[in-house]
């Protein structure tokens, strides 16, 4: 009764799909300071908030690597959506010349959420509405035509993971085989782009029910920060991309923050661009990933932003 009720209340509250702002953001100068006060806040785990003591991971974490020749952002506080109109993004700074760490730094309690409730049960419901404002929805349709391929080529499959009734694709694109992933299924019926669908819950089963080789491009619009296995995920994404196939995630700084991971909704902007590089770069077989900001009026409309990778021709 009470988890449908949760999922009742964002159906009816879209303020709760609103803005995941950082809680926490640090200088390198306070890492020293800040490793010690973790120990310490691990050592009082039971009496602190665990959201506020998981969201320190990924801030403490995008400072500790190595991001030289990123235009000194590692002084600067992680968090762009107020970036100014001309003014470099620190999005797109943060996945620069990273040093990563030789395993996976993320704990498997930074991929809780505040509601553990079956997520079957949250998305049981359609939700005919946008998450994103219209202007960041057309700066990502933008993005989408300069690098698909060209509509209606040969041989092309596409996959819109996490997909809904909408995928945000420029107008009038076709392709023989636009697949959708989701949850609900009444949503993705509506979806005009989709030449087929499948509903499948990726937090209970992160295998993808395709044949190896088979998708030219993977989207994820505004999806990622759902994902609480991502790396079985992004695996599965390089196991079905073709060699040379492009992965596309793309997110903003709002979402049901209930069912985003704890990593997610304590940490900023920048620091997202570096967890979900972080998928690309642990999950293996990509390029080395990049992030572009497509944020039409900074501070004035919802940002956009994208990291991208490229299946390995070898891989």
């Amino acid at each position: 009764m009470a988890s449908r009720l949760a999922a009742t209340l964002h159906q009816r509250l879209p303020i709760l799909a609103g803005v995941c702002t950082a809680s926490v953001a640090f200088t390198v100068d306070s890492v020293p300071r800040f490793s010690k006060s973790l120990k310490k806040l691990k050592g009082k785990r039971r009496v602190v908030p665990r959201r506020l003591l998981l969201g320190l991971g990924a801030s403490f974490w995008a400072q500790f690597v190595s991001m030289s020749g990123s235009g000194g952002i590692g002084g600067k506080f992680l968090v762009a959506s107020a970036r100014q109109q001309g003014a470099s993004s620190p999005v797109e700074q943060i996945l620069k010349n990273v040093e990563w760490p030789e395993q996976f730094p993320f704990k498997e309690e930074d991929f809780q959420r505040f509601d553990e409730t079956p997520d079957s049960i949250f998305y049981e419901g359609p939700r005919f509405v946008t998450h994103i404002d219209d202007q960041a929805i057309a700066a990502l349709t933008k993005y989408y035509s300069k690098v698909f391929p060209p509509s209606n080529t040969a041989g092309v499959s596409i996959l819109d993971m996490c997909s809904s009734w909408v995928s945000h694709f420029p107008a009038g694109y076709k392709q023989d085989r636009v697949v959708g992933l989701g949850m609900n299924e009444e949503e993705l019926k509506r979806n005009p782009v989709l030449t087929e669908y499948v509903v499948q819950d990726l937090n209970v089963n992160p295998k993808l029910p395709f044949e190896d080789n088979s998708f030219d491009v993977i989207t994820n619009v505004v999806s990622v920060d759902y994902l609480t296995k991502p790396i079985d995920v992004f695996k599965e994404m390089c196991r079905i991309l073709k060699p040379g196939g492009l992965a596309i995630m793309s997110f903003s700084n709002r979402c049901f923050w209930t069912k985003a991971i704890s990593i997610w909704t304590s940490t900023g902007d920048a620091d997202h661009a570096l967890i979900v590089g972080s998928y690309f770069h642990y999950a293996g077989g990509f390029e080395p990933p990049q992030a572009v900001d497509i944020s039409p009026n900074p501070g004035r409309s919802d940002p956009m932003y994208i990291v991208y990778s490229r299946k390995l021709s070898t891989a």
